[in-house]
């Protein structure tokens, strides 16, 4: 994620899209279309920075409120985002709407992520710390993640062989399958994704879910928000499985949230 100025005093940056971006110095006014990212640029100490956020990037909660919200993740309002006058947006390739990101370049840079791993999570953070000359903080944070990673290693022995099913969605049912985030911390907690053999977020039907027989199916609380209800209902519905309601943003924000999660999955895995 390089970042330098040539001769025409213009800083390059290349996002993990492979994309090149021009600036004439650091940016000033950004604006971002991720929630986690979003939070992450409060941890960079960029608040003042950031002029504007989607309806979805709720934290920090005592600070968010504050910034002007420019539609939804998928829905950017274009003439709002221009009106906020930035040097820069920032987005994601899956949880942006592509066309909206195509518009948006036109008149403003943007710089895009790309994350299936905790890897490409890291390299994110190493990235943004570049592209808003705050690399410091950023490696101290990439540290401190890679180094609480290691208490997951600490615990594989009581997930081994064991498989896991984690589900965003109903109605229909989705889960999360090979190439996202979820999966690679699904991984990294030591379980067996069933279903990392098919496409990113498959659809399932109850009869392959059976079929599957997951020793865990975890209930996210986002996208969609499963309850209790839905815990019930699944555990008579499928008998074979242990059915679990799970913090959807500690397995799916990629960010300083990191920090929040990997604790947060270290207890959830010495409770089951």
């Amino acid at each position: 994620m390089p970042g330098t100025l040539n001769r025409m005093e213009q800083y390059i940056f290349t996002d993990q899209m492979g994309k090149s971006i021009e600036l004439g110095s650091y940016p000033q006014r950004i604006i971002s279309l991720v929630p986690s990212q979003t939070e992450l640029l409060f941890y960079l100490g960029l608040g003042s920075n950031i002029v504007g956020r989607t309806k979805f990037c709720i934290h920090p909660t005592n600070k968010i409120k504050l910034v002007p919200e420019i539609g939804g993740t998928k829905t950017p309002r274009l003439n709002d985002i221009i009106a906020l006058n930035p040097d820069l947006v920032i987005g994601n390739k899956e949880e942006n709407e592509i066309n909206s990101i195509h518009e948006i370049e036109k008149v403003i840079p943007v710089w895009m992520s790309d994350i299936k791993s905790v890897d490409d999570a890291l390299e994110m953070i190493k990235g943004i710390g570049l592209l808003t000359n705050t690399s410091q903080r950023a490696e101290l944070l990439i540290k401190r993640i890679t180094e609480m990673l290691i208490q997951l290693d600490q615990l594989k022995e009581k997930t081994k062989n064991k498989s896991c099913l984690y589900l965003i969605w109903k109605r229909p049912y989705m889960g999360a399958g090979a190439e996202t985030f979820v999966n690679d911390m699904i991984k990294r907690c030591g379980f067996t994704n069933i279903i990392e053999y098919k496409d990113r977020y498959p659809q399932l039907e109850l009869e392959e879910i059976n079929k599957l027989s997951p020793d865990y199916i975890f209930l996210s609380s986002e996208p969609y928000p499963f309850k209790k209800k839905n815990v019930e209902e699944l555990e008579y519905l499928i008998p074979g499985s242990k059915i679990k309601l799970v913090d959807g943003e500690m397995f799916s924000w990629y960010g300083n949230r990191m920090l929040k999660s990997i604790p947060y999955l270290n207890e959830l895995i010495t409770n089951l």
